[in-house]
């Protein structure tokens, strides 16, 4: 049984999370705790995030943390199509319609790199410790950038730009900086707890498990309640694959340029989609969590097909 939930956590993690919100959502009985439910997810999932991340840290030794060029190509573009589709939703006139397409888009560019995508990199034979690396520039870069675009693309009612920024800055750059940084604490103050953590660090696998059943209900929470048509949901779910296939295409030719290509399209185009939905329904129109919701699907794809692809190769290798 465990096996099986281990193999199938994605599909498992996203029908759970749809199904329990259809529960707790037309449930009479569950009416009254509908308030407290909603305050414990909004809560609970960055404590998860938190957690996830900070388990995956521990696994990593300072000595292999060393920046090299194509992390600054995948920066820079992380920011400018950022810094660009926020540009569009700003000076650009649309209907609130079609804005929900754009901050889709620009969620799952500038959501930073998956801490399973080292995992990934070597089964595909890649450099995991500088995806490693490029993993904690990613989410330095989301938690500078972040507090500083959403504020303006998605103002908030009867806040200042500068108050919402210290709000979403007070909660982004601790969830996404401070496991890295008590990680690094615990290795010299506290070696043995360390040392614990980095032998259950497996356990962000189930974690992620249980975020990514979470977020995806709080995604159909965000279509059922949307008055948005329905292709316009298809618009944001396509705007999702579109930015799925353009940045691992990107990631593997920068990286092939200094021969990383495994790293670089894995750090580029595998993203952290449980953050991902957390910030598009927490702090943009609760729709555009649906562009994140359907990465998940298309990054899973895009891994699967490579890993097929691994395993024949290395299969036609054994055979010559």
């Amino acid at each position: 049984m465990l096996q099986f939930l281990k193999n199938w956590t994605l599909p498992v993690a996203m029908l759970a999370g749809v199904l329990c919100y259809f529960f707790f959502a037309n449930v009479p009985l569950v009416a009254p705790l509908k308030p407290f439910i909603l305050v414990s997810v909004d809560v609970l999932t960055p404590l998860l995030i938190f957690a996830q991340l900070l388990l995956t840290f521990c696994k990593i030794d300072l000595r292999d943390l060393m920046p090299v060029k194509w992390h600054l190509w995948l920066l820079l573009f992380q920011l400018f199509a950022c810094l660009g589709l926020a540009a569009i939703l700003l000076f650009c006139s649309m209907s609130e319609t079609y804005r929900e397409v754009f901050e889709g888009a620009m969620v799952c560019f500038i959501c930073p790199t998956a801490t399973a995508a080292a995992v990934i990199t070597g089964k595909l034979g890649g450099n995991a410790a500088s995806l490693t690396t490029y993993t904690l520039l990613s989410n330095l870069l989301a938690a500078i950038v972040v507090p500083l675009v959403f504020p303006l693309v998605e103002p908030h009612e009867g806040l200042s730009f500068f108050v919402a920024f210290l709000k979403i800055l007070s909660k982004v750059f601790p969830l996404l900086l401070c496991p890295f940084i008590l990680a690094v604490l615990l290795r010299w103050w506290l070696p043995r707890v360390h040392h614990w953590l980095a032998t259950v660090s497996n356990a962000a696998f189930y974690i992620w498990g249980i975020s990514l059943a979470i977020v995806c209900g709080q995604t159909a929470r965000s279509l059922v309640n949307s008055d948005a048509p329905v292709f316009v949901e298809w618009l944001v779910a396509l705007a999702a694959l579109v930015a799925c296939c353009l940045q691992f295409f990107l990631g593997k030719r920068i990286g092939a340029c200094y021969g990383e290509r495994i790293s670089g399209g894995q750090a580029l185009g595998q993203k952290n989609t449980v953050l991902a939905i957390w910030m598009a329904y927490t702090y943009l129109n609760p729709l555009s969590s649906v562009a994140p919701g359907g990465y998940v699907l298309w990054q899973n794809i895009i891994n699967s097909w490579q890993l097929w692809k691994k395993r024949r190769r290395d299969e036609a290798a054994r055979l010559r």
